[in-house]
């Protein structure tokens, strides 16, 4: 034993647990008992047992402190059946905590090496920046954020410019440097920090490797910063990048950083948010690390510091306050627990009462002039003020800076990066296009020809052996609502090769040279999966002719996406497994070398349907409806309703009489929802809201009573279907809805100046019942002259002006005809409207009865249909077209009987009442 107890040094370097002998007892013990050994009996320890006890005292520490770190879970199982007291015990309790806590975080900063320039803060500067976290004027979130990233810094480390900062740190506002350099710090520390913690959460999930690869990449990284970027502007001059591989910037492939992955968890929305956030902490902060602000008044400042010498120099603010700067020594001395962190300053009414009062106490005090107190004039500056008066410099700047960064190459739509790329979505056989050819109707001889290209791609040989060449591309034209997209579906959902789809519009961007790059993305990547169709909607977007593109002199970006796309279709590089598809609602003003054949081989007008075609259409949407109606007899019906209606428009019909259905809690959807239907999509929504005055309605009442005289005895007129005094839409009052006869292409002299009568049948019946007439017909007056200008100048059926063809382009300065020409046409626009007036009025004051009746039916029940007109007027007395006889009849109910004929010598029939009457003077 007292081998082992004189040979400390022995017992340190042998095995972890030193041989201590068992012998010891091993019972409780008091806090004052001493430990009893049998060594302090023994000779060798000449009767100095407190020798013994300090020797076993510091094998013990030691012990533990080597046991220390390999216990995770308990500090007892470091001891080896020692006896000691109750304090010693605790102590190496608290001891092997420490240790382990130690051991930790020694193990932490291996993972972590220091960077260069960054050092381990001491405790006093801990301490400084704890009490400075646990500021009350901070959020509680921020408190507590700011305590854990403190225990982070144990093992990260700062800057050394920190601590450079805490130590010389003084009370008061930061400079413009101070400020800078602080934040700098900030952001170091904020990014190791972030890295940090990255590398701990992937240690938690089980990827240690990853973590420790982080750590060690990290503390490389910056060190190596400037060498690497050194390298890499000198590499770039050769066309090469950091770490040689052409495509990567030199950061280790391995490292989970080397991608900047954990950025992809941080949105723009994000960044934003935290510079609002600091923007709004900034005060705070600043308040909080550099001294709180305590505003005093002029008399304690005289009484407390000037009276006493403590002064050292005062700084006059702009904001009308005085800050007062003290002798930090002697405050202390002065006033015991004196906080040197506040900053005083109290409040002037003005500068030179300021100064006023300054001299006065400083006389009376005594103090010579040599040693009176400086001041200084400054305006106020703090951080905040700093931030908003760069912020907005420094976010342009930063936006700058992300743009440059985001552009690659150089000149032209290379350098723009993502900017370049194509738009276009590629769809092919796997992809769910759920529009077949079947949901196709209305155009089979354009579905036959778009059918055809896709033919040509899957089995092009069967063109290619007798010596055909597949044709570059087809463009479809037509009015809008055709069904020009709708094909181009059809065509993605069914054939079979790769189909890219690009709207004419996203080629063209506020950048010069977006437009033409984005062309060549698209061409290669189809070339990459030929043999493919490119669907380019709206091409007149970018494809306008270019003969009045550059009135104005400089470069069209639109006319350089143009020229890209000719090169692609016709040029050296053309594929001849690509096949572009091309929709416009205006084809004449697409460019003549885009229209030509070699590209646009084949011109495709999709016009609105037929009969026939109204009710294939009908036969696809009536499809997902629910009725009990006899579907034949229902779609001849409304396909009769329906003369040109677009596939848009017949879609939108049986949409809406579904709607209409489901408005009323209907089982089904019956006739009358679809005519409904029908008449919003024509008419307008029914406008219950608008209440006529009774002198209103009765005006309007007679004027769609004379349209509907004038469609019943007109023998080229449309057949009346349907009379109303509803409003409907913007601005009318009334309608009537005639039905033209079946798809007619060609019109007669006569069957125009019918129509044209009968358009100015409201306007004739307003005169002969009323006094005065009044504004409804301008709407009818603007068909009538638009319809005789084309008689005279694109129709040919003037005798005076002859067959000649003057067509009204807007876009014209000038008219294409001379004055001469110009008042022939004026006089013979008139002589037609005049003699279609003069045929409307003979019409009318020979039916003054009939338009009385109808009127008067009018103002009872708002709506008249052709049963209501057969039972007032009687049958027709012209055939109507068979479309007409077989879907609507000649009336279902029996009209009254006609009025007895007229008698020489007998009094003419009973006139209606006008609406107003006129009163003479004697009467007024």
């Amino acid at each position: 034993m007292a081998s082992a107890s004189t040979d400390d040094t022995k017992m340190d370097a042998a095995d972890p647990v030193p041989d201590v002998p068992r012998s010891v007892d091993t019972g409780p013990r008091s806090a004052e008992t001493e430990v009893e050994t049998p060594a302090t009996t023994s000779p060798a320890n000449n009767g100095s047992g407190k020798w013994w006890h300090v020797r076993l005292f510091r094998g013990m520490i030691n012990d533990v402190r080597r046991r220390a770190p390999y216990y995770g879970s308990d500090w007892k199982d470091a001891w080896d059946y020692r006896v000691v007291p109750a304090t010693v015990y605790m102590y190496f309790a608290n001891c092997a905590a420490s240790c382990r806590a130690a051991a930790q975080l020694e193990k932490e900063r291996k993972d972590w090496p220091l960077p260069e320039g960054w050092t381990y803060l001491t405790e006093d500067e801990m301490t400084v920046l704890a009490e400075f976290g646990k500021n009350e004027r901070l959020p509680q979130w921020m408190r507590d954020d700011f305590a854990h990233n403190l225990e982070s810094m144990r093992v990260t480390g700062a800057p050394k410019e920190l601590g450079e900062m805490l130590a010389d740190r003084k009370p008061g506002d930061m400079t413009i440097v101070e400020i800078g350099k602080f934040l700098r710090v900030m952001s170091k520390m904020a990014n190791r920090l972030a890295e940090y913690e990255t590398a701990k959460e992937l240690r938690e999930h089980g990827h240690e490797d990853a973590a420790k690869q982080a750590g060690r990449k990290e503390s490389s990284q910056e060190g190596e910063q400037d060498k690497k970027s050194e390298q890499g502007q000198k590499k770039k001059k050769d066309g090469k990048t950091g770490d040689g591989s052409g495509g990567k910037d030199g950061a280790d492939a391995g490292s989970p950083f080397a991608k900047k992955w954990f950025l992809g968890r941080f949105s723009t929305g994000d960044l934003i948010m935290a510079g609002i956030v600091w923007a709004v902490v900034l005060p705070f902060f600043e308040s909080s690390f550099f001294g709180q602000q305590k505003e005093i008044t002029w008399q304690e400042v005289h009484k407390n510091f000037l009276a006493k010498g403590l002064i050292k120099k005062l700084t006059v603010l702009s904001s009308g306050k005085v800050r007062v700067e003290l002798n930090q020594e002697g405050a202390q001395n002065a006033y015991d627990g004196f906080d040197q962190n506040t900053q005083y300053y109290f409040s002037i009414g003005s500068v030179q009462t300021f100064e006023q009062q300054l001299e006065q106490a400083q006389k009376e005090l005594g103090i010579p002039s040599a040693e009176r107190i400086p001041v200084n004039y400054a305006s106020e500056g703090g951080l905040w003020q700093v931030a908003m008066a760069f912020g907005p410099t420094i976010l342009l700047v930063g936006l700058l800076m992300y743009t440059t960064r985001s552009l690659g190459g150089r000149g032209g739509g290379q350098m723009f990066g993502g900017f370049s790329k194509s738009k276009a979505k590629m769809f092919n056989h796997e992809t769910a296009v759920k529009v077949k050819f079947s949901d196709v109707a209305g155009m089979d001889e354009a579905k036959a020809e778009i059918m055809e290209f896709v033919s040509f791609l899957k089995a092009p040989e069967r063109f290619e052996r007798l010596g055909a060449k597949i044709p570059r591309g087809a463009i479809l034209s037509g009015p809008p609502g055709t069904g020009k997209t709708l094909l181009a579906k059809a065509t993605a959902g069914e054939s079979g090769v790769p189909f890219f789809s690009v709207s004419g519009s996203e080629f063209v961007e506020m950048f010069v040279g977006v437009g033409s790059s984005r062309v060549r993305d698209l061409f290669a990547s189809a070339r990459k999966n030929a043999p493919c169709i490119i669907f380019i909607d709206e091409i007149d977007a970018i494809g306008r002719s270019r003969q009045d593109g550059n009135r104005m002199g400089g470069n069209d970006e639109r006319e350089s996406t143009l020229n890209q796309i000719l090169t692609e279709m016709d040029g050296f590089n053309t594929s001849e497994q690509i096949v572009v598809l091309a929709g416009t609602n205006r084809a004449d003003v697409l460019d003549s070398a885009l229209t030509r054949p070699g590209r646009f081989d084949r011109h495709i007008y999709i016009d609105r349907p037929t009969m026939k075609g109204r009710q294939d259409i009908f036969k696809v949407h009536l499809k997902k409806i629910v009725t009990n109606e006899d579907l034949e007899h229902l779609i001849g019906r409304l396909s009769t309703l329906t003369p040109g209606f677009s596939g848009a428009d017949i879609a939108n019909v049986v949409n809406e009489s579904a709607l209409a259905a489901a408005r009323v809690n209907a089982q089904s959807v019956e006739l009358i929802h679809f005519e409904q239907a029908i008449e919003r999509v024509i008419g307008g929504l029914e406008r219950k809201s608008l209440v006529l005055k009774p002198e209103e309605k009765r005006t309007v009442a007679y004027h769609e009573a004379g349209h509907a005289i004038c469609g019943w005895f007109f023998e080229h007129a449309d057949p009346l279907l349907k009379v109303s005094i509803i409003p409907r839409g913007k601005g009318a009052l009334g309608y009537a809805q005639y039905l033209p006869a079946g798809d007619a292409y060609l019109m007669t002299v006569q069957q125009l100046m019918d129509r044209m009568a009968m358009t100015l049948g409201g306007r004739v019946s307003e005169e002969l019942h009323f006094p005065t007439v009044t504004t409804g017909a301008s709407d009818d007056f603007r068909k009538v002259s638009q319809m005789a200008r084309k008689m005279v100048t694109e129709w040919g059926m003037s005798d005076k002006v002859g067959p000649l063809h003057f067509s009204e382009d807007p876009n014209q300065l000038q008219k294409p005809f001379s004055e001469l020409t110009a008042q022939a046409i004026d006089a013979e626009v008139r002589s037609i409207v005049d003699k279609a007036y003069a045929q409307c009025r003979d019409l009318l004051s020979s039916r003054r009865t009939e338009i009385g009746l109808v009127a008067e039916e009018l103002l009872k029940k708002e709506m008249l249909t052709r049963d209501d007109m057969v039972r007032l007027l009687g049958k027709r007395p012209f055939e109507d077209h068979q479309d007409f006889e077989k879907y609507f009849g000649g009336g279902s109910k029996s009209a009254p009987p006609p009025p007895p004929a007229e008698e020489a010598g007998s009094p003419p029939p009973e006139q209606p009442l006008p609406a107003f009457r006129k009163v003479d003077e004697a009467e007024r």
